[in-house]
């Protein structure tokens, strides 16, 4: 296996939102590749919990690909880690499927990021700015979490989160800690509960268990989490019983009856059944409050007898989190605010330059190795020419080096005192370090880009890495290392060569490492490939800005190759209806439509996607709900709705099944007009289209 990335490996500007669309979707791809495989190796690996990844550095890839997509979520991939939530679950133990997903949290790392949060709740629920929103601070734990279930009040069932849908079933080992009650009280007994928390191990017990593993001879854990997770996760319960494991209460889960109607009165009850909730947690009524309490936590971090790694916010009523719903995988109503970076001083000792799938000339600082938040460092974000220019960053200065949310490694700035004429300026290369063509930076753009195309290998390689990787086309067998291999023998060039392989099969298989066997089971997998889902097939294009989200949506509209094809023709004309359908397609702007076109307007690409148009069967989606009435209509919100936000009304007919667009076309099925209607209403009413009032279309979806 090549050797995989890591958090390091990946280059950014000092503040994520300053990434272009463009940037900030090829890292988004790429991180959802990488950590799936982390994944897939991790739990498929009997000895993987020690030997894959270090925990905090596989943590850092979870929580880059979450900061990214906290400042872009439009580009939210369906399969990135932030959709998944946790990981498949082993197969050394059977599953338990979650009443309710366990979801994962979206970031803050600023009291603006909260205000922001809070702002963006006023604006869903369409609250006034007097209407008060209380909140619930708590401390965010660094530790596992875990859904127990309680039938007639006695404790049946306990499972990991897993990918969020289904977990663990860790039943046996859970009934081993002392915090979690096996039985609840009378009052509750002919109910159905699920109470959710974090299961950790305090730092005291920690030390006492390393020194003991030490005496023995034994394992050695590398932080307080890593042990939690591998105490928990043991074949054996009486592993689990021996190691010194608590849990903190944090959330309901299914219920069968609703027994409290806030957050801060579920806290409540989580007490008086016998279960520890953290006493840190507090109500607050203004992100000012929120503030002050985080920075109050934040003061007495470094005493606390467990690891927290922030504060997590969240709406205290339930009403209200039912009505804010989620995004992806992550809830509206809450988030998680991170403690700020550690700092470092080391040595700038050169600047390399990676070439990725899409061209882009990125820098990257290797770095004298320097611990930075107890993590080692060598390489830094420089992100591009212009930020290396703006910092006037040399090679051989001492620089301020940061981790970004105690995750992304940048330069923060240089020690201009300590030089002393030795350093030298970095020349940023006007030509592609790998295939030497000329790396071209076009108007408006911060990334110079490498112009072979398919004839840079660089390139080459990466898209057909892509091409293949786990949430495209996924063809076992054909990895990092076949496809550097086949590309190096000029057996495959471009996507569509890799279906010519099947006739190929005695030189796969005499090849060193195969055999017949392998070479077979290659050409299997290959040939039940060639039918795919229409958005896998998106996705694995490799097509800038468009990740597995994005294709999501183009395959629901364009359903085959010839209605893409066909986009790419009719969509040059910025005033067609084509290009207005286009970049009306929700989280479709001008800047995705303009990478989008280029790409169909390449007649390399062109010629390649009619090679692939007659060797695939590619699948349209389906309606995400068949049953209501919404499912595969197109909307179009327009005026001022009185019972709900735009924004919740969209949320709630894309959860019916509807695509909710920005224009009013021929294709739309029918406009919901608010109060004070204008301009859509109108061109609806010309085109001949049915428009709504808002109380019937809530009589339609309520019917």
């Amino acid at each position: 296996m090549s050797k995989l990335k890591t958090a390091d490996d990946f280059v950014l500007p000092d503040k994520i939102a300053e990434l272009s669309d463009t940037q900030a979707g090829e890292i988004l791809a790429e991180l959802s590749e990488l950590i799936a495989e982390y994944d897939r190796l991790y739990h498929s690996t009997p000895e993987a919990d020690e030997a894959i990844l270090p925990d905090a550095e596989y943590d850092r890839l979870v929580q880059l690909n979450m900061a990214i997509e906290a400042s872009f979520p439009h580009l939210v991939q369906a399969q990135s880690p932030s959709t998944r939530v946790g990981f498949e679950p082993s197969e050394q133990f059977d599953k338990i499927e979650h009443a309710l997903p366990m979801l994962s949290l979206d970031n803050a790392f600023s009291a603006s990021d909260v205000d922001e949060f809070e702002k963006k709740i006023r604006r869903f629920l369409a609250l006034q700015d007097s209407d008060e929103i209380a909140f619930t601070a708590e401390p965010k734990i660094d530790g596992l979490s875990l859904s127990l279930r309680y039938e007639n009040g006695t404790l049946v069932s306990g499972a990991t989160r897993g990918d969020g849908t289904i977990g663990e079933d860790i039943t046996a080992n859970v009934k081993t800690i002392s915090d979690i009650p096996h039985h609840l009280p009378d009052a509750v007994k002919d109910k159905i509960i699920e109470i959710r928390g974090e299961v950790y191990m305090a730092r005291s017990d920690f030390d006492a268990l390393n020194a003991m593993q030490a005496e023995i001879g034994g394992k050695q854990f590398a932080n307080p989490r890593n042990a939690a997770a591998g105490s928990l996760r043991q074949k054996d319960p009486e592993i689990t019983k021996a190691r010194p494991l608590r849990f903190f209460a944090y959330a309901p889960g299914f219920m069968s009856d609703e027994i409290v109607t806030s957050h801060s009165a579920f806290l409540e009850f989580a007490k008086q059944c016998g279960f520890s909730v953290n006493a840190l947690s507090q109500t607050c009524q203004s992100v000012d409050a929120l503030i002050t309490h985080y920075e109050a936590i934040a003061a007495t971090r470094a005493t606390l007898d467990y690891e927290i790694d922030g504060v997590v916010y969240k709406v205290d009523r339930y009403d209200y989190q039912r009505r804010l719903g989620q995004v992806s995988r992550a809830p509206r109503w809450a988030i998680a605010h991170k403690f700020p970076a550690e700092q470092a001083v080391t040595k700038l000792l050169g600047i390399d330059i990676q070439v990725g799938r899409t061209g882009a000339l990125t820098p990257v600082a290797r770095l004298a190795p320097v611990k930075v938040g107890g993590v080692t460092v060598s390489n830094a974000t420089l992100h591009n020419e212009d930020e290396i220019r703006r910092k006037d960053i040399r090679i051989g200065d001492q620089i301020i080096l940061q981790r970004a949310g105690d995750v992304i490694p940048q330069i923060v700035r240089v020690i201009e005192d300590a030089r002393d004429g030795t350093q030298t300026p970095f020349i940023f290369p006007e030509t592609c370090p790998v295939c030497a063509r000329p790396a071209a930076r076009p108007e408006g753009e911060a990334v110079r880009r490498c112009t072979g195309g398919f004839s840079c290998e660089a390139q080459a390689v990466e898209r057909l890495k892509h091409f293949v990787s786990r949430n495209a086309f996924d063809i076992d067998g054909l990895g990092d290392k076949q496809i550097e291999q086949f590309y190096q023998r000029g057996w495959v060039k471009r996507p569509s060569d890799i279906f010519r392989l099947p006739q190929m099969r005695e030189d796969i298989a005499a090849l060193a490492g195969m055999g017949d066997k392998s070479a077979d089971n290659l050409i299997a997998a290959i040939n039940q490939r060639t039918q795919i889902e229409l958005s896998r097939f998106i996705f694995a294009l490799g097509i800038k800005q468009i990740g597995e989200a994005t294709a999501k949506l183009l395959a629901f509209q364009y359903p085959d190759i010839t209605s893409l094809l066909q986009l790419g023709i009719e969509g040059k004309d910025k005033t067609a209806d084509a290009y207005l359908e286009l970049i009306n397609i929700d989280q479709i702007g001008s800047l995705v439509a303009s990478d989008l076109l280029s790409f169909l307007a390449d007649d390399e690409n062109i010629a390649e996607l009619k090679r692939l148009d007659e060797m695939l069967t590619l699948e349209p989606p389906q309606a995400p709900q068949q049953n209501s009435p919404l499912s595969g209509k197109i909307i179009v919100f327009t005026g001022t709705l009185q019972q709900m936000s735009r924004n919740e009304a969209k949320a709630q007919a894309e959860r019916l099944g509807a695509r909710v667009s920005g224009s009013v076309s021929s294709k739309t099925d029918f406009v919901v007009a608010g109060a004070d209607a204008g301009s859509k209403a109108a061109k609806a009413e010309a085109l001949g289209l049915r428009i709504l009032s808002e109380a019937e279309y809530q009589e339609m979806i309520t019917a």
